[in-house]
């Protein structure tokens, strides 16, 4: 058999309002720009990606999380709650970062959609 192997990861998430999802990731200084018709690509840091899609359905939204790892989860709780209080994002939070028992320090934030990402210092 051979080597088979893989170079990236892309998860799709959903949007209950396409716009206002691509403006909340936007916002939060991420490049985002639409690849197709409700479909955007949001790029993270030059090497993560995911996309968002305009498709909704609640359960999904509200089960749906993406962990991202940072290096400083205080320094992001600070910038997402700059955004928050700048912009409407209806729906969309953030949770001060807290230290988990798996020894992550972790920043929770919803998006407009219900999307939880985690934003994960690790110790």
């Amino acid at each position: 058999m051979s080597a088979l192997s893989a170079t990236d990861l892309r998860p799709f998430i959903p949007a209950r309002d396409f716009a206002v999802s691509k403006r909340f990731y936007a916002a939060l200084g991420w490049e985002t720009r639409d690849v197709d018709a409700g479909l955007a690509l949001v790029r993270v840091a030059d090497v993560q990606h995911f996309y968002v899609q305009d498709y909704y359905i609640r359960e999904v939204a509200e089960n749906c999380m993406l962990h991202l790892t940072v290096t400083d989860a205080q320094a992001w709780h600070r910038q997402v709650e700059s955004v928050l209080r700048k912009e409407a994002f209806p729906g969309a939070r953030v949770q001060p970062p807290k230290l988990q028992a798996y020894g992550a320090i972790v920043t929770f934030v919803h998006d407009p959609s219900g999307v939880l990402l985690h934003l994960c210092q690790w110790q």
